[in-house]
């Protein structure tokens, strides 16, 4: 019986897809218990709903990049990714991810913001990512003049190990105990982590525009290497408009102001001028990767205004722990990330090969009905996040119940525009799984 076979690449960006699934169904029924409180109070609730869906989309992202690095450099170097190490890298995570959803339905935490669970679950993902940092050096070395993407793959894997190991320095005792330095360091590895995998996204979408064009441009462009180095430094700095509400050093907060997002700019610029460049035959050989890459483009733009205004001192009084953060983490990881990644997917996975007419015209519905739900998801959040800032710094203040209940009309409309959601994106990644569903042999295999 023929299989089909799975590169260590395709692998990870298949695990990746299934930890998106999986976080669209948390998402959508933790989003129900804002409007039905009671909703799966006994058994789940939102304590494990939340970060059952904040795991799984963050899985998503790491693991999708994880096989979009893979991928890229077995295009470059034209050779297949060492399989035992893949295999061990994937078989941690799945031991990890599998450790972490079980203490989450069985209610046992232990972890601090966006990574609750016991650290540790932690310990094999950090093996499971020095075997990646071993793998790119045994295949990069190979690579004769960097481009630029590769430059950024570097740079993501590396700070993304130093600063995942600085998330767990509250488990020494020294940490615990000083609670602004604590704090600090928590919400300073939350942007850091960010900018650590966006590294690795972004240079995937170079890397993607250069391979759509058949040019090596981009990834050689002098523009783009600026960009890098602007990434590079806002990795370092950027985080420091987290802290604006934190008892810290004024230049802190000085550098981090100045530094937000300057990198979307250049990022914009570089995927305008590959637009103007590419002709028709190219966007219609590669139509789902190029329109997925164009709404990062378009959603880079939405989020650039909102994070600027949002690293504004008198602004983000009012933001801060707010819906807004929340529509521009949304914003972010759904927008931005997440269609670099399913562009990658089109690319790697080439479901369309294996699609008649008739399920492109689906795909392309899907992919509308997917920016629309994303908007009106985003804008419901905002429309909240300003209600509760104002409500936050008034005085005299109403209780919270009352401000709640004032914010039901917009929660109701965020969760049936994420239900819009859920269905858009199962449509988009039910073609990506289809071809690989039947007959696949799991272990990665190359020919």
């Amino acid at each position: 019986m023929k299989t089909n076979k799975i590169g260590a690449g395709n692998l990870f960006l298949i695990t990746a897809l299934f930890m998106l699934l999986f976080g669209l169904c948390f998402g959508v029924l933790a989003a129900i218990t804002y409007i039905y409180p009671e909703f799966l109070k006994s058994t789940l609730g939102f304590i494990s709903l939340r970060p059952l869906h904040v795991s799984s989309a963050l899985f998503w992202i790491i693991l999708g990049a994880t096989g979009c690095v893979y991928n890229g450099l077995q295009a470059i170097t034209q050779q297949t990714i060492n399989k035992n190490i893949a295999w061990a890298q994937w078989l941690l995570w799945v031991f990890s991810i599998i450790g972490i959803c079980t203490s989450y339905f069985a209610h046992q935490f232990g972890g601090r913001e966006y990574w609750e669970f016991n650290p540790i679950w932690a310990l094999p993902i950090a093996l499971a990512w020095l075997l990646f940092l071993v793998n790119f050096y045994i295949h990069s070395e190979k690579i004769r003049k960097w481009p630029v993407y590769v430059w950024m793959w570097l740079t993501g894997l590396v700070f993304f190990f130093f600063t995942f190991s600085e998330n767990y320095l509250w488990l020494i005792p020294y940490f615990r105990q000083h609670f602004i330095t604590d704090t600090t360091i928590q919400w300073k590895v939350n942007g850091s982590l960010v900018g650590s995998w966006n590294q690795m996204i972004y240079g995937t979408a170079f890397f993607l525009m250069d391979k759509i064009a058949n040019s090596k441009k981009v990834g050689k462009n002098k523009i783009a290497f600026a960009m890098y180095f602007l990434g590079l430094f806002n990795l370092m700095f950027n985080w420091g408009h987290h802290l604006y509400t934190l008892p810290t050093e004024k230049y802190i907060r000085y550098i981090g102001y100045a530094v937000s997002m300057t990198e979307w700019i250049f990022f914009i610029k570089i995927i305008y001028t590959w637009k103007e460049a590419l002709n028709t035959i190219q966007k219609h050989e590669h139509y789902f990767p190029y329109k997925f890459i164009m709404a990062s483009d378009i959603w880079v733009f939405i989020n650039m205004g909102q994070a600027i205004l949002m690293s504004i001192p008198a602004i983000n009084l009012y933001t801060h722990g707010t819906h807004i953060t929340v529509a521009h983490a949304m914003g972010t990881t759904i927008g931005i990330n997440s269609m670099i990644l399913l562009a990658a997917c089109f690319e790697f996975l080439k479901p369309c090969r294996h699609q008649k007419i008739k399920s492109k015209k689906i795909l392309v519905s899907a992919f509308w009905a997917l920016q629309i739900s994303l908007l009106i998801f985003w804008v419901s959040l905002n429309i909240a996040g300003v209600k509760k800032g104002i409500w936050q710094l008034s005085t005299p203040q109403a209780s919270y119940s009352q401000m709640m209940s004032t914010l039901q009309p917009y929660f109701i409309v965020f969760t049936l525009a994420g239900i819009g959601l859920f269905f858009s994106f199962v449509i988009l990644i039910t073609s990506l799984l289809k071809p690989f569903i039947k007959n696949v042999t799991i272990k990665p295999s190359y020919e």
